[in-house]
């Protein structure tokens, strides 16, 4: 188990393109396993390389009711569509919350720990969390797509209003 720091905003790694990755073998599998366990830790929901500082073309998501793990090595987006806002978090910003438009589909292709090219769709938050990721791994950060900050009151009121 490899838990590691994760960066911080205005790091200058989180605004770079990272590179692709060439040869996938026990450094990228070791990469991909300790942001699992960065993930886990921080209580996050995806995770890209650059925020654990390798500027790798590496990132996880959770996905679907059984939040399996979505490992993307090199991913490419070949579609989306739709748009929503909704609110996003993201670890390497700490304490900040706010409304983000995103597609409300997304169609990738990646490479699997094992090589093997594959394509996945998504809907709904998971297109979301895909793209937040995928946008890291291009130097993007959510804060350049805030329309509106949330404040930690907001989201609190949010929360217990789904759990009525």
């Amino acid at each position: 188990m490899a838990i590691k720091e994760v960066v911080k905003h205005p790091a200058k790694i989180l605004t770079q393109k990272c590179d692709e990755v060439t040869e996938i073998n026990e450094e990228i599998i070791q990469l991909l396993d300790d942001l699992y366990d960065t993930m886990v830790e921080y209580d996050g929901v995806g995770i890209a390389a650059p925020q654990i500082n390798v500027p790798l073309r590496v990132a996880i998501v959770e996905m679907g009711e059984d939040r399996a793990i979505l490992e993307m090595i090199n991913p490419t987006v070949l579609a989306v569509d739709g748009k929503e806002v909704d609110i996003e978090g993201c670890l390497s910003f700490p304490n900040l919350f706010g409304e983000v438009e995103r597609p409300t589909y997304v169609k990738i292709e990646a490479c699997d720990r094992e090589g093997r090219v594959y394509e996945v769709e998504a809907v709904g938050f998971d297109a979301r969390a895909i793209l937040h990721e995928i946008d890291h791994l291009d130097g993007v950060l959510f804060d350049s797509k805030l329309i509106r900050v949330v404040t930690e009151e907001e989201l609190e009121s949010m929360y217990l209003e789904e759990e009525e």
